[in-house]
């Protein structure tokens, strides 16, 4: 038996045990199938379990899909990450390679899923999301998909490479295939407390003490840098905000392709803003001129972990490359107690650059306010995405922005597609006077209409796929009509009868936002049949604001 692999299955009956409505399946070896999936999918995204049991597609008809996660808009591009899992019940050996004809059929669905005009029969989990995904090709966006192939054995055969390079060659950088198994899951589940490293750099540098701290600012060359990261991975970006976007972020396909481009290779040093550490303490022969041995201890890499994991994975392909490639590096002795320096740091060297910014904001005023009161009102108020998971009485401060800019700021369109501005551009219009009473009545609301569109009947219309962040804005409404209050009247003296009132008049409320919507969409489109394609772009861009408006008429 395997130990990792025996972790793992550990992992996976624990998720079973805790929640088995999850998997409403009779079948212990598919529950077990989808467990293992799901896991795959919280690890290797970083996401809380909740959130991505609302992307497995696993079921008759899912082409193969098992899971599926739509990510954020961005230059035009947009990545999808499918994941597919075959799970060993009773081997735990840890060497049964990926089924190769699993691998050959993900590899032809691609190419399936992925083409708007070609017809395909999907169960009600993965439709939806294939639709989403083929209106945003329609409207001009370009696709970039990571497949993920899981399991808890080892990677598929010599002979099965052709097909993935096939493939590859045929879909260019639109296309990144991993080998995700139980010896990943643990590497990514495991925290070492500290990487003590020598760093060779090259040339002179600078280093000198600066308000009780010491910086040091030197030239390092990419192939120590991949030396580094080859030996301890992600771990040195245990406090980097970021997680690694691929080869098709805009970014990351300047640094491969000027890394590859002989002519420009030399120059990289000039062309990109460096990497940014810390650590508890750094030493070097202060007798030397030049190409010091720094010695680190506790090193983290918190700005440029981009740079780092596409500089690694150019050079594994490559090893030739870049030999005259060097990249600025500065880093900071900080202790690992002065936690809000290094939060500091982390947000200046990182705020510039276009990524989600919850973790920037985690110990905002506004944010320790917010979990204050909302504890107070009997709830629990996760502010630091590392906080773990919970239950009803546990609510984010992703969730509670998404549903208070659906609900109360009435941008349903931006709550869903624009994720990554909820704590960058759109931060201060979502949370700015935001009491907590505001915020929970939001996301119960917001819950409420999820769960009806997982749940939905099969006589419910199609739009409901679609529009939850919609209804969830119309019941908000119909809510507040009730109370006779308008939003700032909304606060804790009358929580707990509101969330009574919630409770006892969501059907109606639902019912009357279905109703709602219905309309516009009728005053939209007519009576003629609408695509899901349709349906999905219409949603996206927010084509019923001004229908649903309540000053516009709107039924």
């Amino acid at each position: 038996m395997n130990i990792n692999a025996s972790i793992v299955d550990q992992r996976v009956e624990g998720i079973l045990e805790s929640h088995p409505e999850w998997f409403p399946w009779s079948d212990d070896g598919k529950g077990k199938s989808a467990a293992f999936v799901l896991l795959c999918m919280s690890t290797a995204l970083d996401l809380p379990l909740e959130e991505c049991v609302e992307m497995l597609t696993e079921g008759g008809n899912d082409a193969g899909v098992d899971g599926l996660c739509l990510g954020d808009v961005e230059d035009g591009n947009f990545v999808v990450t499918l994941f597919q899992g075959k799970y060993k019940i009773k081997d735990l050996s840890g060497e049964a390679n990926f089924p190769e004809n699993s691998l050959k059929a993900s590899l032809q669905t691609i190419e399936v899923l992925f083409d708007p005009d070609r017809d395909v029969a999907l169960n009600p989990k993965l439709q939806p999301g294939i639709d989403e995904i083929r209106s945003l090709i329609r409207d001009g966006y370009i696709p970039t998909v990571r497949l993920l192939l899981c399991n808890n054995g080892a990677q598929w055969a010599d002979q099965a490479h052709h097909w993935v390079q096939q493939a590859k060659e045929q879909f260019g950088d639109q296309l990144e295939v991993e080998h995700f198994n139980h010896n990943a899951i643990v590497r990514t589940l495991q925290r070492v407390p500290s990487i003590d490293e020598v760093l060779t750099l090259s040339g002179k540098m600078v280093a000198e003490d600066l308000n009780y701290k010491r910086v040091l600012v030197g030239r390092i060359s990419v192939h120590e840098l991949h030396r580094v990261f080859e030996k301890h991975g992600d771990r040195l970006l245990d406090r980097n905000i970021r997680r690694y976007l691929g080869r098709a972020n805009r970014i990351n396909a300047e640094i491969f392709r000027t890394l590859t481009n002989q002519d420009e290779s030399d120059n990289f040093y000039f062309y990109n803003n460096g990497i940014t550490a810390i650590c508890d303490h750094f030493d070097y022969n202060a007798m030397q001129k030049a190409d010091y041995q720094v010695q680190l201890k506790n090193l983290q890499v918190i700005n440029g972990g981009q740079t780092c994991r596409t500089i690694h994975q150019a050079l594994k392909q490559e090893p030739s490359l870049g030999t005259d490639s060097f990249v600025l590096i500065r880093i900071y002795q900080v202790s690992s107690e002065s936690k809000e320096i290094i939060q500091e740091i982390t947000r200046a060297t990182n705020s510039q650059s276009p990524v989600d910014l919850r973790d920037l904001h985690s110990n905002d005023e506004i944010q320790k306010t917010l979990a204050m009161g909302i504890q107070n009102l009997g709830f629990t108020y996760k502010h630091h995405r590392q906080e773990g998971i919970g239950g009803e009485d546990v609510v984010s401060s992703a969730q509670v922005a998404e549903a208070v800019l659906a609900v109360w700021r009435e941008r349903p369109h931006q709550a869903k597609f624009r994720r990554r501005e909820h704590f960058g551009k759109l931060y201060e219009f979502i949370f700015n006077d935001l009491n907590p009473a505001q915020a929970l009545s939001a996301v119960l609301l917001f819950r409420e209409a999820e769960r009806r569109r997982r749940k939905r009947d099969e006589d419910a219309p199609d739009f409901i796929a679609y529009a939850s962040h919609h209804l969830a804005m119309l019941m908000g409404r119909e809510f507040l009509d009730d109370l006779g209050v308008g939003l700032e009247g909304l606060s804790h003296r009358h929580f707990a009868t509101t969330k009574v009132a919630l409770q006892e008049n969501t059907d109606r409320y639902y019912k009357r936002a279905t109703e709602q919507v219905t309309n516009a969409l009728r005053n939209c489109y007519g009576d003629r049949d609408i695509s899901l394609q349709q349906l999905a772009g219409t949603f996206r861009r927010g084509d019923l604001m001004e229908m649903l408006n309540p000053h516009a008429g709107a039924s």
